[in-house]
């Protein structure tokens, strides 16, 4: 079967400039490139048409050779799409700027080296946890903090080689951590399997870290945990994580605050919350009560008359500093009656006698005590 004629396969006239064949080149490119249209048979071979036109018709001599043999003139290059007579990338090459222009790099990027020898990595972070009370978060404290991390190793100086040597760029890869191989008309890029896909290899490798750098070691701080931190919140130390790889900056420390629950003491946002246990007497009549807080402080309250269970006696500025703001919530005290588990035979009486005076019955059917004064007179 006769081939095409390449100026119609580009669609010039024989008399075309170079800037029109390359320009009629790119467009056919951008329409039948395999990337844009996967698993198109037909797309590719005309990519592969426009290809093999645009090879000879943009090279001078070849050009020339066309024009007064035809293709009985290109000898081994005809046919892009087999291996005769022309390493398909050095084809690829003299494309590159193509489709740089056209795909934002192409083949000149999926040749990029590498920049030879070990890249500096940031370290990773670390994690720990620090317990502490109820009172501790109130008042702010310091935790000592031990854990396993990476450090530079001594030896090498964090670079991984023996003194004096350096790496060598890769010789099968040339440096660029890949390696290319021809399948039919695509190219096909794998990791080089002796650099690891690296670019470079560590022939002389510091012998106390093996080449990796760094060395574990147990690493102790007192970390300072700021009044008002909240449970399971997590205080950052800059530089406190994994050494770098190759030199790299270190990682960060993250210690997350865990606070063990208090038995009296609870926090509400940013109030402290207890409870007072009064007498009846005290909430019916009133009275004044001293309550220590969580820190030790002590503060007098006042009980008004006729004060229910569950009242709420507010503290202005007692509980909680906000970290953010460093304002403090309230000491919030709510009122509990305490009930006697044991009253003598007169406060029996009287409270019998004051149960009648209100018209609370405080015996059942069967003449047991019952309803609010059983606690009481049991």
């Amino acid at each position: 079967m006769a081939k095409k004629d390449y100026y119609e396969i580009l669609g010039v006239s024989k008399s075309a400039t170079k800037d029109e064949i390359k320009s009629a080149y790119r467009k056919l490119a951008m329409k039948y490139h395999p990337d844009r249209n996967p698993d198109n048979k037909e797309a590719e071979e005309k990519f592969k048409e426009a290809s093999e036109a645009y090879q000879i018709l943009s090279d001078d001599q070849k050009r020339t050779q066309y024009d007064q043999f035809g293709h009985s003139a290109m000898g081994g290059f005809e046919g892009f799409s087999s291996a005769g007579g022309m390493d398909f990338e050095d084809i690829f090459g003299s494309f590159g700027d193509i489709f740089e222009n056209i795909f934002g790099g192409g083949t000149k990027q999926r040749r990029k080296r590498k920049p030879s020898g070990p890249q500096p990595q940031r370290g990773h972070d670390r994690h720990v946890e620090a317990k502490i009370t109820l009172k501790d978060a109130f008042e702010g404290t310091k935790r000592d903090v031990s854990y396993y991390k990476l450090f530079p190793c001594e030896e090498c100086k964090g670079k991984g080689l023996k003194a004096g040597t350096s790496v060598e760029t890769c010789p099968d890869c040339k440096g660029a951590g890949q390696i290319q191989y021809q399948q039919g008309f695509f190219i096909h890029s794998q990791v080089c399997p002796k650099c690891r896909g690296e670019g470079y290899i560590i022939t002389s490798p510091c012998t106390a870290c093996s080449g990796q750098s760094r060395k574990q070691k147990l690493e102790k701080l007192t970390i300072t945990i700021p009044k008002g931190i909240y449970d399971n919140a997590e205080l950052r130390v800059a530089g406190k994580g994994d050494a770098g790889i190759y030199d790299g900056p270190p990682g960060d420390l993250y210690v997350r605050v865990s606070i063990t629950p208090d038995k009296k003491f609870k926090r509400v946002e940013s109030n402290l919350e207890c409870q007072v246990m009064l007498t009846y007497p005290q909430l019916v009549f009133g009275s004044q009560v001293e309550i220590e807080s969580i820190d030790g402080s002590k503060h007098t309250i006042k009980i008004p008359k006729g004060c229910s269970v569950g009242e709420r006696v507010v503290i202005a500025g007692k509980g909680f500093q906000n970290l953010r703001t460093k304002q403090s919530g309230d000491l919030v005290i709510i009122t509990q009656c305490q009930i006697p588990t044991k009253l003598s035979n007169k406060a029996k009486e009287l409270l019998k006698e004051y149960s009648e005076e209100i018209g609370t019955e405080a015996k059942d059917e069967d003449g047991a005590i019952s309803g609010f004064f059983k606690k009481f007179l049991g």
